[in-house]
C-alpha cells in the first residue's frame, strides 16, 4: 500500500474500532517481542472466528483516544521487517505477518502489522500456547473456541456433509454386516462383538461416526451403499465401495 492508502486504511480501523480484531498500541521506543507474538495468535484466533481475511496490530496509536501518538519501534526498516521471522520461528503451524506497514503522519510515525486469519481448522499457537482476545485483553483460547475452528476442516470434508434423502434401505445389508465384524475386532478390547451384532443399523452407524445428526453421511453410500443408490451423490462422480 502508497501511503495515501495506508492513511485511508488507518482512519477506517480507528472509525470501525472492532476490539477483537484490532489492537492499538503506541509501543514508543521497544515492545517486547513475546507480547507481539502473544497478540498474532489472538488476532489471527479471533479472525478465523469472525469470518474476517485478516486483523491488524497497530503501533504509535494510543487505544484508549484512538489519537496517533507516534512510536520509535524498530526505526530500522531491515530490523522491523524482521519481526516476520521472529514470529514465523514460534508459532504453530508456523505463519507470520502478512506485511508490517510503515505510515508517516504529521503526528508522528505508525506500524501497521497486518494479521492472517488463523487457516481453516487449525487455531494458532504462539510458544505452545493457543490465545483470544476478551474484550481488549489478552486471553487463552477456550476449547470451545479451539472446537470451533478445529472443527470447520469437518464442514468443508465432502465425504462427511449429510445426504438429506438417503436412509437405512439405501445401504447394503451384506456390506453393513460386515462393517459390524471389521468394527468389532477393531474395538475388542473396548466392546463384545456380540454387543456390536446386537445393535441396530442407526446405532452401528452413528458409532462408526457414518452419520451427523440423525443423517446418513457421503462415506456411509460411498463405503456401504447398494449400487443402485450411487444417483444420491450426484451431481459430484463417485463410486459406490462396498466392504466384502
Amino acid at each position: 500500500m502508497n501511503q495515501e492508502a495506508l492513511t485511508q486504511r488507518l482512519l477506517s480501523l480507528i472509525t470501525e474500532w472492532e476490539n477483537e480484531v484490532i489492537e492499538f498500541k503506541q509501543a514508543g521506543t521497544d515492545y517486547k517481542t513475546d507480547k507481539i507474538g502473544e497478540y498474532f495468535s489472538a488476532l489471527a484466533n479471533e479472525a478465523n472466528i469472525r469470518g474476517v481475511e485478516c486483523a491488524w496490530l497497530v503501533f504509535g496509536v494510543d487505544n484508549k483516544t484512538r489519537q496517533v501518538q507516534g512510536t520509535d519501534y524498530r526505526s530500522n526498516p531491515e530490523q522491523l521487517q524482521s519481526t516476520k521471522q521472529q514470529i514465523r520461528e514460534n508459532t504453530e503451524p508456523s505463519v507470520t505477518f502478512r506485511n508490517i506497514h510503515e505510515l508517516h503522519t504529521e503526528q508522528g510515525r505508525v506500524i501497521l502489522f497486518e494479521v492472517p486469519a488463523a487457516p481453516r481448522g487449525m487455531p494458532i499457537a504462539w510458544k505452545g500456547h493457543y490465545y483470544a482476545r476478551a474484550g481488549e485483553s489478552l486471553s487463552h483460547l477456550g476449547l470451545d473456541k479451539q472446537d470451533e475452528i478445529r472443527a470447520q476442516t469437518l464442514q468443508t470434508d465432502w465425504t462427511t456433509q449429510v445426504v438429506v434423502s438417503a436412509s437405512v434401505a439405501d445401504l447394503d445389508e451384506q456390506a453393513l454386516a460386515k462393517a459390524k465384524q471389521l468394527f468389532a475386532q477393531k474395538h475388542a478390547n473396548r466392546v463384545s462383538a456380540e454387543d456390536v451384532m446386537a445393535w441396530d443399523s442407526m446405532t452401528f452407524l452413528a458409532r462408526a461416526k457414518l452419520v451427523q445428526q440423525g443423517k446418513l453421511t457421503r462415506a456411509a453410500l460411498l463405503l456401504l451403499g447398494k449400487a443402485e443408490s450411487a444417483y444420491l451423490l450426484s451431481p459430484h462422480p463417485a463410486q459406490l465401495t462396498q466392504i466384502d
